[in-house]
Formats: structure tokens, C-alpha cells, sequence
């Protein structure tokens, strides 16, 4: 294959200068497409070359970066995904999240592989994305709306057929963990992505496209596609998956003894019943999915407010159990409203939890109790709002210990947040969080179940492998390709089914350890990329 020709790819990438309202398209090299394929590795790659050492996250120096990759918005198992990336206002390194929105395809349609965002405007603004064009339009009627609102408003704006990558008023008042929110309910980018779109002013980005990926070989990547599909579905797991999607975890963990409770004092929870997935299948209303989904995991509840919410197992267990709430409807109010002010929830859980930790220990003065999930609530619209202690709580787990003088229980990993696993006796999973590209994730080696069935307190060889599998293919082939791990994680589908599927789209041979190599590239840029810049941004420069 020539460097000319580059099947999958467009070799374009669209570079708007915010503060200029200037668009540019770099047709990037072919090489860079076969050492970092997309999503995750051209976000790093871009941040590494680009990125002056140094740049204050929430300034407008830094890059605002939404990546696909050769599968992205592809006829295929769950591939209307892509990357938002920045240098994190969280954690000062590397920082991104993988979302589930319609942009995703669209921006595959308008033929970019990726939108560079620098600078930044100087009024509240839409970066609008049709085709081969791009620009701004005033934004100011939208900003201070959450993103349930903007959503609405967007589409009756720019119609049916766009997507659309929203920033809610967390973003828009630079709460570090606020994150990148699409179709009322899908939520990316837990290290801040919210607040770098809103340091620029940028609430929404709009894209519409007409055209379509050309592939190397269309019939075969037809074939390799369905068989995947068909593999999905004659799963075992499927069935059980389609009623309870990630939910089942919550008694799972329970019984594994993982399940963070009371800000990670306990792994168990006396009321995990009426949270789990069990309690959920009885009260479900709806099930909603990313595009190009075949295994949707969005299973919907009433809140305890009535309203209709979006439900997976991170998001109940930090804002349930993990703050002693005992009623799934109250936990789910939690994370309405998280997704409409665009804050992460894992994130969320955690600071909310350290708080009442730290408010039962006498270090910090809250009006809230475990439990009170009114409370909470108050509390959660304070730090969209950056309102009284809201202001502090905004700050996120590392900083807000740090400040208060109380680091014992401050449960982070390079300043990002644990996910919903307790690691007292899951030392593969602590390893796993401590070894994340972005800090304390879950998104990128899940070992605690492998570990759990293997022995859970080994700490040989053999673990350490299986982890280092774990990152090449999820964080490795997923975050670059870009699509779901789930088909591959919870229905046990052969990872090959993606190998034929990224061949036949690209036409290139790479096999399953030629793509591994890649990431292992990606990785170890990232890390540079941390070490790069944690020597040169501190706490006292955030």
C-alpha cells in the first residue's frame, strides 16, 4: 500500500483555532495512522508534539482533542464510539474518555479522524462541524443550561441528524472532573474533558457529515462484521446482559466482597438488594444504547424524583453504596444529576464520600449524612455551581485532602478517583489502578474478576501478565480502533473478529500482536507524557 493511499483512514484531521475562529485541515502522514491507528494514540501523539511542557490545562494553550479511529462509525459490534483528550485539569497528566455519541459517526461522515481544538473564544460559542466546514456560532442563550437542555435546544437549532458533544454548567464553571455529555445520558472524559471544552468557551460541538469511510475491502469487512454480530448474540451471556447489562455487578461485587461502601471503608453493603441489578430489572422503563450498539447497556429507571434516568453499575455503586444510600431510586437522582450539570459520577462518588468521611471525622464542616441522598443533592448542584463548600468539593479528591490536611482516606491514584472496586483484597486491581494511563480507572484492565477465580491474593508472574494482556486490548486495541470492549469482555466474542475487521477496513495485515505492539507504543507515550509534564506543572501552578 502506497503512503498515499491509506484505506479507513481519511488523513485528515480538523485543527480549529478558537480564539481566531480559523479552521485548518492537516493531512497528517500515513505513518502516523499505522504507529498510533487513532482514538487514545492519535490524542497522545497529537498532545505530545504539540503540547508546549508546562500548560496550564484550563488555559487556552491547552488541546481539546475528540479522536475516532478506523472503526469508528462503521457497520459493526458497538462502534459509535470515540476519545476526548486533553492534559487534565485533574490530575496535571494525561486525560481522557471514551464516549458513545452520534458525533462519533458524524464526524466519520464529515471526513475528519479527529477535531483539534486550540485556543479559545471570547463568548460562549457552538463549534459547528458540517462536511469540510467549520466554525462558531454564538452559544450565549445556551450557556448556564444543563445538558439535557442543550441537547433539545441543539437539535431544534442543527436537526435530528447531527451530533453533539455538550458541556453542562459543571464544564462551564471548570469543575476539574466535569466531563463531555452526549444524547441525555452517555458521559465521557472523567479527568476533566468538561472543564477544558469550558475553559474555551466552547458548550457544544455540532458535527454533520455526508460522506463515508472508504475501506479496503468493503466485502470482507461485511462478513468479518456480521460474524461478530452473530457471535454476540449466540452468546451465552447475552440474554442475561440484555436484562441486567453492567447492574448485575452490584451483587457480583457483593458477594465478592468488592463492593465500596461508606467511602471505601467496607466491601459489602447491608441494603445491596435494593440497589442491584435484581431490584433494577423490576423497575426498568427503557433501555437506551450508543449508535451502531448491539448489546445496550443504557437500562432506564424513574428517580426518586420521578424523572427518568440512565443507569449502569459505576455510577450506582459509587453514588449508593459508597455513600451508604439504600434506595437504588435515591442513588439514581444522584446521577440525573450528574448528567445533566456533566460531572463525572465515579468522581463524584468519591468526593462526596471523603466528604462525609471527613465531616464524621471533624475535618470538614457539610450539611450532609451517609444515607441522606437530599442531602447529597444539595450538595452535588453546590459544586456544579462552585456555591459555598461546592467551591472546595469541585477541587476533587487529591486536592481537596491536600487542603484540609486529611490524606488518609482520600481514595485517588495520581489525582483520578477509584472506581467502584475495592482493593483490600484485590491486589491485581489495585495494580491495575495503579498502572492506568489516566489514574485510578477501571476502563483499562478489569482483572478483579480473572483475579477473584485465580486466587486474589497471589502476586506472581502470571497476574502481572494477564494485567499487561488487559491494557494492550482494552486500553490498547479499543481506545485506538475506537469501539466497545463489551462484546469482547461480557459475551467472551474472539478478539480476532476485530483483527479480520481492522484488516479488511484498512488493508493492512497487522495481527492481533502487531496491533498489541501498538500499544504498548501508546502507553509508553503516555507515560513519557506524565513524566514530561509533572515536571514541569505542580499543585501550585493548578
Amino acid at each position: 500500500m502506497s503512503e498515499d493511499k491509506l484505506f479507513g483512514w481519511s488523513k485528515r484531521i480538523l485543527w480549529f483555532d478558537a480564539s481566531r475562529r480559523e479552521a485548518k485541515e492537516w493531512r497528517y502522514p500515513g505513518e502516523m495512522a499505522k504507529l498510533f491507528i487513532g482514538g487514545r494514540g492519535f490524542a497522545i501523539k497529537i498532545l505530545w508534539d504539540h503540547l508546549r511542557p508546562g500548560t496550564d490545562p484550563l488555559s487556552p494553550e491547552n488541546l481539546f482533542i475528540a479522536a475516532a479511529g478506523p472503526l469508528t462509525g462503521l457497520a459493526g459490534p458497538n462502534t459509535g464510539k470515540l476519545v476526548v483528550a486533553a492534559k487534565s485539569p485533574l490530575t496535571g497528566g494525561y486525560g481522557d474518555g471514551n464516549i458513545g455519541s452520534w458525533a462519533a459517526v458524524a464526524m466519520r461522515a464529515a471526513g475528519w479522524d479527529a477535531i483539534v481544538i486550540s485556543g479559545a473564544a471570547d463568548r460562549p460559542s457552538v463549534l459547528v462541524v458540517e462536511d469540510d466546514k467549520a466554525w462558531l456560532d454564538d452559544a450565549d442563550d445556551l450557556w448556564g443550561r444543563d445538558a439535557f437542555e442543550t441537547h433539545d435546544k441543539l437539535v431544534e437549532r442543527y436537526g435530528r441528524d447531527a451530533g453533539f458533544l455538550i458541556v453542562g454548567p459543571a464544564g462551564e464553571k471548570l469543575v476539574r472532573y466535569a466531563t463531555i455529555v452526549s444524547q441525555k445520558g452517555r458521559s465521557g472524559g472523567r479527568p476533566g474533558m468538561g472543564a477544558v471544552l469550558g475553559s474555551k468557551k466552547i458548550k457544544a460541538i455540532v458535527v454533520r457529515g455526508t460522506k463515508k469511510p472508504e475501506l479496503y475491502d468493503e466485502d470482507s469487512y461485511r462478513k468479518a462484521a456480521i460474524e461478530a454480530i452473530r457471535g454476540v448474540k449466540a452468546s451465552p451471556n447475552y440474554s442475561f446482559w440484555m436484562r441486567q447489562g453492567t447492574m448485575f455487578t452490584i451483587e457480583w461485587a457483593q458477594e465478592a466482597g468488592v463492593l465500596p461502601s461508606y467511602n471505601f471503608q467496607e466491601g459489602v453493603f447491608e441494603h445491596y438488594d435494593k440497589i442491584s441489578g435484581s431490584y433494577m430489572e423490576k423497575v426498568r422503563v427503557d433501555l437506551r444504547s450508543c449508535p451502531l450498539c448491539v448489546m445496550a447497556c443504557g437500562h432506564v429507571i424513574r428517580d426518586a424524583e420521578n424523572a427518568e434516568v440512565e443507569l449502569d453499575y459505576e455510577n450506582i455503586a459509587m453514588l449508593g453504596s459508597n455513600l451508604g444510600i439504600a434506595r437504588l431510586e435515591e442513588a439514581a437522582l444522584l446521577n440525573r444529576l450528574a448528567d445533566l450539570y456533566g460531572i463525572d459520577t465515579i468522581s463524584l462518588g468519591n468526593v462526596l464520600g471523603y466528604a462525609l468521611e471527613a465531616r464524621e471525622r471533624g475535618k470538614l464542616d457539610i450539611d450532609a449524612d451517609w444515607g441522606n441522598a437530599r442531602k447529597l443533592a444539595e450538595l452535588v448542584k453546590d459544586i456544579a455551581g462552585r456555591r459555598g463548600i461546592g467551591d472546595l468539593l469541585a477541587e476533587g479528591v487529591m486536592r481537596i485532602s491536600e487542603r484540609i490536611g486529611e490524606t488518609t482516606y482520600a481514595m485517588h491514584v495520581k489525582g483520578l478517583e477509584i472506581s467502584a472496586y475495592d482493593c483490600h483484597a484485590a491486589p491485581g486491581m489495585a495494580l491495575a489502578y495503579a498502572t492506568s494511563p489516566i489514574g485510578a480507572h477501571h476502563k483499562d484492565a478489569w482483572i478483579i474478576s480473572w483475579e477473584i477465580q485465580h486466587g486474589r491474593f497471589s502476586y506472581g508472574r502470571e497476574k502481572v501478565k494477564k494485567l499487561i494482556e488487559m491494557q494492550r486490548f482494552r486500553g490498547g486495541l479499543f481506545e485506538t480502533a475506537v469501539a466497545c470492549r463489551f462484546p469482547v469482555v461480557e459475551t467472551g466474542i474472539s478478539l480476532e473478529h476485530y483483527v479480520k475487521m481492522f484488516q479488511a477496513a484498512t488493508g493492512l495485515s497487522y495481527t492481533l500482536d502487531d496491533i498489541y505492539t501498538v500499544a504498548d507504543r501508546v502507553y509508553a507515550l503516555i507515560r513519557m507524557f506524565w513524566i514530561r509534564e509533572k515536571g514541569s506543572w505542580s499543585m501550585a501552578t493548578a
